[in-house]
């Protein structure tokens, strides 16, 4: 089967002993970074380096100048080579495209698109019988169906846009080693998403329909706006394509296994779903996303000396052309910024967190996620008896990354 017509989200994942060291690496990952922020906050690895307290992590996140981002080689793969604003410096493109994107992704959009959120997993959690995959039929069903209508983008003819966004994201953020069997799909899914894209232009620009992000790109292009050309307009939608949609059924699906961990915990975030505290739900979800968060760190380059962490004992200069990984996990569970972090506490300041990044490159989406995330779980943690699956299947199951399956039922 090609992988255009696959319906495999997700590639198989390791088996056997791959599988059993893939799980003991992500099990002692918390108390690495626990040693790490003690004993060599920031370790070198050959040309590599790892922060790992919050203040190291939020300077690399905060430098622009001294660390930039590693994600043009192969975004100029998923593109056809068009600059996407993800991987660029703070340039004077970068600020032309970004604002130029924020006309039409507005802030009067998102409460639309929360309620659209919180009725479509409605829907989707009365249908499902008392039993749901949370991973793969709540969240990544949600996700992909709010944000393909809110774009404009419809899954391709004969294809499922959850497998070619969830590849394409693998490629851009996950895959490191260049992994050759990745890349060959990569090179089939890429083209014939600018493809897809580039032909509803053309079908939008002669039948406009709705109103959503699309639309808005070319009702401005048809006014004259040189900013909104096809090729920027495609390459936008891609990047959204890329990297908005497949983050969801990653970290949501790891909170709702935290909150099943805590049953007092998941008592009061099921009170708030009920009461439609929708303020205090997204405590408790974005609480529980910090106990296993979407990553353990985002990468940067040095693109000049810097010495990380000046004036404390654990200054290090690192050196321009060095890999830096910023590790956010591990900064959120730092004591030294963060009040008690093993304790689980819905009540932190925002300035706990940083689930979407900080600086320059902070999640674009940040405050669609914001608005959204705690929806995609509050129809489920509004039904009675909520609880694991019996078995293997009642806890959540990692492929690499990727949360591969989570069953609860209820009722």
């Amino acid at each position: 089967m090609s992988i255009l017509t696959s319906r495999d989200v997700l590639r198989p994942g390791p088996k056997g002993f791959k599988a059993w060291i893939q799980r003991v690496v992500f099990a002692l990952m918390p108390g690495f970074f626990t040693f790490l922020r003690r004993w060599k906050p920031v370790m070198k690895l050959g040309n590599n380096y790892l922060t790992s307290r919050y203040d190291d992590v939020r300077e690399v996140f905060a430098t622009d100048p001294a660390f930039g981002v590693v994600y043009k080689p192969h975004l100029d793969v998923i593109m056809g080579g068009q600059p996407f604003f993800l991987g660029m410096a703070d340039t004077e493109q970068y600020r032309h495209d970004t604002d130029a994107m924020r006309r039409v992704v507005r802030p009067a959009d998102v409460p639309k698109l929360a309620a659209q959120t919180e009725a479509l997993g409605e829907q989707i959690v009365a249908g499902a019988d008392g039993r749901i995959d949370v991973v793969d039929t709540l969240v990544r069903r949600v996700t992909f169906t709010m944000l393909g209508d809110y774009l404009g983008v419809p899954d391709p003819p004969g294809g499922d846009l959850r497998v070619w966004g969830t590849r394409l994201f693998e490629f851009q953020f996950v895959d490191q080693g260049n992994d050759p069997a990745l890349r060959k799909e990569v090179d089939e899914i890429a083209p014939a998403l600018r493809m897809h894209i580039q032909n509803e232009i053309a079908r939008r620009r002669i039948e406009p329909g709705k109103d959503d992000v699309l639309a808005r790109c070319l009702a401005l292009q048809a006014a004259g706006d040189p900013a909104y050309s096809d090729d920027f307009i495609r390459t936008s939608l891609t990047g959204f394509i890329v990297g908005g949609p497949p983050q969801p059924p990653m970290v949501v699906p790891q909170a709702m296994e935290q909150l099943l961990r805590r049953p007092k915990v998941l008592a009061e975030a099921q009170a708030a779903a009920r009461a439609g505290d929708d303020d205090r739900l997204r405590r408790y979800v974005l609480e529980a996303m910090r106990f296993d968060p979407l990553a353990p760190g985002l990468p940067r380059v040095a693109l000049t000396d810097w010495t990380l962490g000046r004036g404390t004992s654990h200054a290090v200069t690192i050196p321009a052309g060095a890999q830096v990984l910023a590790a956010f996990a591990s900064a959120m569970m730092d004591p030294r910024r963060v009040a008690d972090p093993r304790l689980f506490d819905p009540n932190r300041p925002a300035s706990d967190y940083m689930h979407f990044g900080f600086g320059l490159h902070e999640c674009f989406g940040r405050h669609i996620n914001h608005a959204t995330l705690h929806l995609m779980l509050k129809p489920l943690l509004r039904q009675p008896n909520l609880r694991r699956a019996s078995g293997k299947e009642g806890k959540l199951t990692k492929n690499g990354p990727f949360a591969e399956r989570l069953v609860v039922t209820y009722g």
